[in-house]
């Protein structure tokens, strides 16, 4: 089982966080954690690394109702998306997690229906590309 679903794009990275940002706004999720990969190599280990952004996004509704059927499935939230730009130089690349895949550890069964949804909505975000 694949454990991301990706979409490679020809747009700049900047444009492609943007556009990224906005593609999940639609589909029902708030960014809530950032990471800039880039910079924290560059800083904490002096390391070139190409751009790379971490993006911790969040529906707030499924959330809730998660956390409601299995109170410790908050250590896989938020929903983890990658925006970078291909180590090939070729476009910039969206990667979401697959929160199937991730919480099929979890024996629930009102959690993997809840998955589901969120992965769907993941994969519609990520086709708005």
């Amino acid at each position: 089982m694949t454990y991301y679903f990706s979409k490679t794009v020809s747009d700049p990275f900047e444009a492609t966080v943007g556009r990224t940002r906005e593609a999940l706004k639609a589909e029902g999720f708030g960014v809530i954690t950032e990471i800039d990969v880039t910079a924290t190599f560059r800083d904490k280990l002096e390391i070139d690394f190409r751009p790379y952004i971490i993006l911790g996004a969040c529906n707030p509704k499924a959330a809730h109702e998660a956390l409601s059927v299995e109170d410790k499935v908050g250590v896989m939230l938020p929903c983890n998306v990658i925006v970078q730009q291909r180590p090939d130089g070729e476009g910039t690349e969206v990667a979401a997690v697959d929160p199937a895949a991730s919480m099929s550890a979890i024996d629930n069964p009102a959690l993997a229906a809840k998955a589901e949804e969120i992965g769907a909505r993941l994969r519609r975000a990520l086709d708005r590309l």
